[in-house]
């Protein structure tokens, strides 16, 4: 089955994947973009797995205020090397992630965090993104994991309002 080279860029630069990666998705999924996709997060999340119990001793402290300069955000993403911490992809990732936790300001990492008594609130780690709301951080962290080829999680977070 010949596969679009135009699909296959669409979702090489969705995914950060690499092409090979890409075109291996789409021949297993008979070109279907979904199904592409899936198989590309499953990928990462393998990978992730894999790197489960490496230690990130490496990564960036982020800073993001928000335009009114009401809002800052305040957090550390880890990795494996300094090389990635220097990386574009993983500074971008840095402020995708500054902004998810600006406007969702969640009060937790990990469900574990999360008190007994509040359980509706959302770990930060099992939102939605708000990029791209078929995924979770969790899953986005898993499937950049899987990119670059090393772990990377968030470590901590802190959000500072006027008025809060």
């Amino acid at each position: 089955m010949a596969i679009d080279i135009t699909l296959i860029q669409k979702l090489r630069e969705e995914t950060g994947a690499g092409i090979a990666d890409v075109k291996a998705a789409l021949e297993n999924s008979n070109g279907d973009e979904a199904k592409a996709l899936e198989f590309l997060r499953e990928k990462g999340a393998k990978a992730a797995a894999k790197r489960a119990d490496r230690v990130t001793t490496e990564g960036i402290v982020y800073a993001y205020i928000h335009t009114n300069q009401t809002l800052g955000v305040l957090w550390s993403l880890g990795c494996e090397t300094d090389f990635v911490a220097r990386n574009d992809k993983f500074k971008e990732l840095a402020h995708d992630i500054a902004l998810h936790i600006a406007a969702m300001q969640p009060k937790y990492l990990k469900t574990e965090d999360v008190p007994a008594d509040e359980t509706e609130e959302k770990a930060l780690l099992d939102q939605e993104f708000i990029k791209d709301d078929s995924m979770t951080v969790r899953q986005l962290l898993e499937s950049k994991t899987g990119v670059i080829g090393e772990k990377i999680e968030i470590t901590n977070f802190t959000i500072q309002k006027i008025g809060a």
